[in-house]
């Protein structure tokens, strides 16, 4: 790791860091503060490095002494089969597939080799943009799925659950992929048609212009740089200029089909346009586009500042394991993401907890609204494919407990590490009681830093824990640098992972992380 990532990843634990500290570890504590004495601290202890069945909990009298000073990090640079393997992850292959086959589609096009390009372009424009939009829907998503869940769960070999989990983790690569695959064909049709300007009106080249441009807008605002970067210059401007090039497209698709050049004429209208291939791919597009948004509310929240580090969100009826809610203070500007916490469907109440990053996290906690927007229909992610697997690991950092909590409440077979600093202190009473509610000492491993005095060796503990639970998976929930070292580490030792996407990855050939010695 680059000396700068060495000391980013000393950041706190709310924050989603690893810490490594001087001894590995040996226990699985589970530490609770007492309400009237902060330094009253009550520890159950187990062995991990066993991780026997015949384990019984104790009470280690050295848990309260102070830690000891940590040793020197050796520094293990990522081997490059690594790099490569993660960098070029399933994302970035569905991105590559559908942009060569579009784009050997346009070489043949230019080429006047495919008649079917020159007859129908506006179909292709609008089929490659109403699969972009299609693959991002929350009602497909959710209908993916519960179809994967619903038929592959049982029967299946484990291969092909993984497969099915990165797939539909990465889905986001059609979606980039068509996207500009669309905006290239839209490109190449105007640019067909102003070498035939004079036989169409003015208005088609105008609003081809305009609707190439909304898009290359939208296009631009979704980069990696600017989601990571600038989040609420991308929500704001991904989805007005998204909405406005929606209409240019309805506009430009209508006169462009109207339009005949036999008599110079806008005579084919009605009857002709409906039967026009390009109308009905506008048509779905726009229903994929409106769905989700029938299903926005206005809805009561109750927020819990247990610190002012963190916000947890608490709203009306249970939920299923693996979801995700948007949420807004504005009906329809930038919404951000947060993991359902719920005991259940039959529950009364599902959590969020909002880690204060940004502005928005930020007005939560010096400003607590009793209304917020929503949308009813949530969409999922991947915790969702938990029920494919017989047994796994959700590893979590901060406040990415939101994400893997559920999971591990509503699933017996599921095992929760947990790395925080201050945990009941910083995430408030409510989310230690559903830990300490629903989930046996047998199957969770929570480490507070700051009682411990440091960061755990994680991948050591990750190890002995997958092995000891017979795990088949691991799910990871932590922010760049935590993500980084733990997807690099268990892809090393053979461990199957998937971690948090994060945009701004790359392929680097000096990264290294650090290890104890």
């Amino acid at each position: 790791m680059s000396t700068k990532l060495a000391l980013a990843y000393n950041d706190v634990a709310e924050k989603g860091v690893l810490d490594v500290s001087r001894s590995p570890p040996t226990q699985l504590i589970d530490l609770a503060k007492d309400e009237k004495k902060a330094s009253s601290i009550e520890a159950r202890v187990l062995a991990v490095q066993s991780f026997s069945k015949k384990d019984v909990l104790v009470t280690p009298s050295n848990v309260t002494r102070p830690p000891l000073a940590p040793t020197k990090l050796a520094k293990k640079s990522t081997p490059l089969w690594v790099l490569c393997v993660i960098w070029y992850n399933t994302y970035r292959r569905f991105f590559t597939v559908v942009f060569i086959v579009n784009l050997i589609g346009i070489g043949f096009a230019i080429a006047g080799k495919w008649p079917y390009a020159a007859k129908y372009p506006g179909a292709l424009v609008a089929g490659n943009l109403n699969v972009a939009v299609l693959v991002r829907n929350e009602i497909f998503g959710r209908c993916l799925y519960l179809f994967v869940n619903t038929f592959f769960a049982k029967w299946t070999p484990l291969w092909f659950h993984l497969a099915c989990t990165s797939t539909l983790q990465h889905i986001g690569g059609i979606h980039s992929g068509c996207a500009i695959s669309g905006i290239a064909w839209i490109i190449i049709t105007v640019v067909h048609q102003f070498k035939a300007k004079y036989t169409l009106n003015d208005s088609i080249l105008a609003f081809g212009v305009i609707t190439s441009v909304m898009l290359l807008i939208t296009m631009c605002a979704g980069l990696p740089w600017v989601r990571n970067t600038h989040h609420n210059v991308f929500e704001r401007n991904h989805r007005c200029f998204g909405w406005a090039s929606l209409c240019m497209t309805w506009v430009y698709t209508i006169l462009t089909n109207a339009y005949d050049t036999a008599d110079g004429k806008f005579d084919h209208v009605g009857k002709h346009v409906v039967q026009q291939q390009a109308f009905w791919y506008t048509v779905t597009m726009s229903i994929f586009i409106v769905l989700p948004w029938i299903c926005t509310r206005h809805v009561k929240v109750d927020i819990e500042l247990p610190s002012p580090k963190v916000a947890v969100l608490r709203f009306e009826r249970g939920m299923q394991q693996g979801l995700f809610a948007r949420i807004s203070r504005s009906a329809v500007k930038e919404y951000h993401a947060f993991g359902t916490i719920s005991e259940g469907v039959h529950a009364e109440y599902h959590y969020l907890v909002c880690g204060v990053k940004g502005d928005f996290t930020k007005n939560l906690v010096s400003d607590p609204p009793r209304m917020i927007w929503t949308r009813e229909l949530k969409y999922a992610g991947i915790y969702k494919t938990s029920s494919l697997y017989k047994r796994g690991v959700c590893l979590c950092t901060g406040s990415g407990i939101g994400a893997a909590l559920s999971t591990c409440i509503q699933s017996p077979n599921w095992y929760l590490i947990w790395i925080a600093s201050d945990q009941e202190k910083t995430f408030g009473q409510t989310i230690s009681d559903l830990i300490h509610k629903h989930i046996s000492p047998d199957r969770l491993l929570l480490w507070d830093s700051n009682v411990r005095g440091g960061r755990p060796p994680t991948m050591k503990i990750l190890k002995e824990v997958y092995h000891y639970w017979q795990a088949e998976v691991v799910i990871i929930t932590s922010n760049y640098v935590g993500n980084f070292e733990i997807l690099h580490g268990c892809k090393e030792t053979g461990i199957p992972a998937f971690g948090t996407l994060w945009d701004f990855l790359k392929l680097s050939f000096k990264h290294s992380f650090t290890i104890p010695v």
